[in-house]
């Protein structure tokens, strides 16, 4: 998922997508400080670590694929600790 910092956020772009998707989706809207509807999502750092966790639960379940529980961020920023065990660069 492409993801860039501001401020301390972190914008995911948005998705949608089958059911399972959906729940897994749904999770993640849960712990976001900003998810309006076709709008990116935004995650304040203090739930970076409930992120990385739900990120990681989610890719060990098999049942989605990397292209959505890896964070992928711009060849230019650095990756916050926090987030680094889902993280990768575009």
């Amino acid at each position: 998922m492409k993801v860039h910092l501001k401020d301390n956020i972190s914008i995911i772009n948005s998705k949608g997508g089958s059911i399972v998707r959906n729940s897994y989706f749904w999770a993640l809207k849960s712990i976001a400080c900003y998810s309006g509807k076709g709008c990116d999502w935004e995650f304040d750092r203090e739930v970076w670590i409930a992120l990385s966790r739900m990120l990681l639960a989610f890719n060990q379940s098999g049942y989605l694929g990397g292209s959505e529980t890896v964070l992928e961020f711009p060849a230019d920023t650095q990756i916050p600790e926090e987030l680094r065990s889902v993280s990768t660069w575009q």
